[in-house]
């Protein structure tokens, strides 16, 4: 490896340093940790697992002591939550919201890193009018106990809303909410947008495939390469259901006036096994789209209409939850076992490489048998490594993630670096594609991606863009 030729030590500290912070405190990932189970590890021993992997957050369907204790000073962000029976106590009682806080907050913090509260969860789908009235002036009471216990604003207050909250989701540009909880929503946001709290929400790409289970849906859905769904509105092309989800939710809270709420993932994930009549449950499917929405995460893309961030996302689950009712797929979101075994490697642990190391779709970067001889570089010639031509945004935008995703500096093809402009999958992709060959062993193997790659003698730098190079 010679980067020291290519960039200033200063620079090298600095990029493996960045490297270092991807690979292990990636504060964008966190998992979501049920209870309805009668198998499950001892608190203990799951936080020793959590601090094996590169999860930074865990969110907690209720307040359980024994698991917030065993997360103590581990640094791990802890989401506890209350129930959706506690919400007309909470709601009606500012002493019950004193006494919830004081037994559940104030005996672990700060020592056990609590991060937020939600009070309830998915309470619009309960249908419930007297919880969907209540839930306000719940949340507005528990946050009151918080700053009269001095942690307003180090702890704060939300909610879950499922993606039923939405009556349009689809272009993403014209993502709106149902107008029949128009007012309530409408003061909750008021809430989240003063006190700084996230609006939270459980998107599922699984279920979005299940409704439509067309081999080109399951493409969209998985990351995998596919023709994209472009938004007639804005003639934005998507590429992935998650994305187009998430930027729905983000037209919505532009379109009551809170585009600056800050959204979180609280909920997403996929089974990996199910009844014999369900379609979309498997082995193949739960890693792919676990493993590539980490992937595509770690790459700090975003999304096209909130570009150069990731959001938040806590993945669905930690553990199988044996005893939850209905199907089988129900009871098999776990990605890990009770042994505390991975169900399948996605890429989370510490210790190893952080892409699987053997994908179920099309990885973005898989060595070609026998390398290309006509591109072959002559010793002590510089190279760079870019895309092909005619490969499709699909395959581009799959590169760019995975390269992003291996711990590569990519904030210059990020909303204001040098190489941003012109902003297209193609310019990012080889960008990314590029970097992560120069700091590789530029060997020609390094430059496949799906053999969608192609060695180049001819510098594609640009203006105030630098494509680093360098000689095998």
């Amino acid at each position: 490896m010679e980067l020291v030729s290519y960039y200033s030590a200063p620079l090298l500290l600095l990029s493996l340093l960045q490297a270092l912070c991807i690979a292990n405190s990636q504060s964008f990932i966190g998992v979501n940790y049920g209870q309805v189970a009668d198998n499950l590890p001892p608190p203990s021993a799951t936080a020793k697992l959590l601090q094996s992997t590169s999860i930074q957050k865990v969110r907690l369907y209720g307040s359980d002591p024994a698991i917030i204790k065993a997360l103590a000073n581990t640094g791990i962000g802890i989401t506890i939550g209350t129930s959706n029976g506690d919400i007309p106590s909470l709601a009606s009682d500012p002493n019950f919201a004193k006494s919830w806080i004081d037994s559940n907050v104030i005996p672990f913090y700060p020592a056990s890193k609590i991060i937020l509260i939600n009070v309830g969860n998915e309470v619009f789908a309960s249908g419930d009018q007297n919880l969907m009235t209540n839930l306000l002036p719940a949340m507005q009471n528990v946050q009151n106990a918080l700053e009269a216990a001095s942690l307003g604003g180090k702890i704060k207050v939300s909610t879950v809303h499922s993606m039923a909250v939405l009556k349009q989701s689809e272009p993403p540009s014209a993502g709106s909410f149902d107008p029949s909880f128009g007012d309530l929503i409408k003061g909750l946001l008021g809430f989240n947008n003063a006190t700084g709290s996230p609006f939270a929400i459980n998107p599922y790409p699984y279920f979005a495939y299940r409704s439509d289970p067309r081999p080109e849906t399951l493409a969209f859905c998985l990351f995998q390469p596919n023709e994209g769904r472009v938004d007639g509105n804005t003639k934005i092309k998507y590429m992935n259901m998650f994305d187009a989800q998430v930027d729905a939710v983000y037209s919505a809270l532009s379109s009551m006036g809170f585009k600056n709420v800050e959204i979180v993932i609280a909920e997403t994930g996929w089974p990996y096994k199910g009844d014999s009549d369900e379609v979309a449950p498997s082995y193949e499917n739960a890693k792919g789209y676990n493993g590539n929405l980490i992937a595509h995460l770690r790459s700090m893309v975003g999304t096209p209409l909130m570009p150069g961030k990731s959001v938040d996302t806590y993945l669905f689950a930690l553990y199988d939850e044996d005893l939850k009712p209905g199907p089988s797929s129900e009871r098999s979101f776990g990605l890990f076992k009770p042994d505390l075994t991975m169900t399948y490697d996605i890429g989370l642990s510490k210790t190893t490489s952080q892409t699987p190391s053997s994908s179920p779709v099309q990885a973005p970067l898989t060595p070609s048998p026998t390398p290309n001889t006509a591109t072959s570089p002559t010793p002590n010639t510089a190279t760079w490594c870019l895309p092909k031509g005619g490969v499709s945004n699909a395959q581009l935008q799959q590169n760019l993630d995975y390269a992003c995703g291996q711990g590569v500096d990519c904030s210059p093809v990020q909303p204001g670096g040098p190489c941003y402009e012109p902003n297209t999958v193609a310019s990012h992709a080889a960008y990314a594609m590029n970097l992560l060959y120069q700091t590789s062993t530029r060997n020609q193997l390094d430059c496949d991606f799906s053999q969608t790659a192609i060695i180049s003698f001819k510098n594609p730098s640009y203006n105030a863009c630098n494509y680093p190079g360098g000689t095998s």
